[in-house]
């Protein structure tokens, strides 16, 4: 995810990781950043600080205390080492000052994509329903459930976020993929089953 208010930036940016063959969702405020960030689980989230709407750094401590755990790289214009700071403190993995060069900015995408992910319990509860992520696996009351993987996707993404409410939309394109060629129709049937 790129959040950043400067157009320019954000389509030459797109551009050149995408010739490197990663897939980014742009936001051009904080406020919608914020939305984005709740929606999907991204690998990596690079912010400005600058922004309309919820300033990078307050973006970076939300998502922080939300539970998003994946690497954060501020990318902004301030070189000061207040900001630094401020912004490392916030809870950003990384912190590089514009104007950058490509090759920097790609080196340090790849550093902290290859950092391994916080040990822990990465199992998902909801009373005696247990799907644990590591092994695809998902139990009721320690019983072994067959799902399929649209069914699968669907209820982990619940499980991540319970109190979201997704519109059909967002789950399709969460779960489908373009080729596909879903409609809203083809959601029912694994939310039926999920039920």
């Amino acid at each position: 995810l790129l959040v950043d208010d400067d157009d320019i930036l954000i389509d030459r940016l797109t551009d050149d990781l995408a010739s490197q063959n990663y897939v980014i969702d742009t936001a051009n405020d904080g406020l919608l950043g914020w939305e984005y960030a709740q929606a999907a689980l991204y690998d990596l989230i690079v912010l400005d600080i600058d922004l309309p709407g919820l300033d990078g750094v307050s973006l970076c401590q939300r998502l922080r205390q939300t539970g998003y755990a994946g690497p954060i790289l501020l990318l902004t214009g301030r070189s000061n080492s207040s900001d630094k700071v401020l912004g490392l403190d916030a809870g950003a993995d990384d912190y590089l000052v514009k104007p950058y060069t490509p090759i920097e900015l790609s080196a340090r995408i790849r550093a902290l994509l290859r950092r391994p992910p916080p040990v822990s319990d990465l199992s998902l509860h909801r009373g005696s329903l247990r799907l644990d992520p590591n092994a695809g696996q998902v139990t009721v009351a320690d019983r072994p459930v067959v799902l399929s993987p649209k069914e699968y996707g669907l209820l982990e993404l619940f499980l991540r976020y319970p109190d979201r409410i997704f519109s059909n939309t967002v789950l399709l394109e969460r779960l489908w993929s373009a080729d596909e060629a879903p409609g809203e129709e083809t959601i029912r049937t694994p939310i039926k089953r999920l039920r």
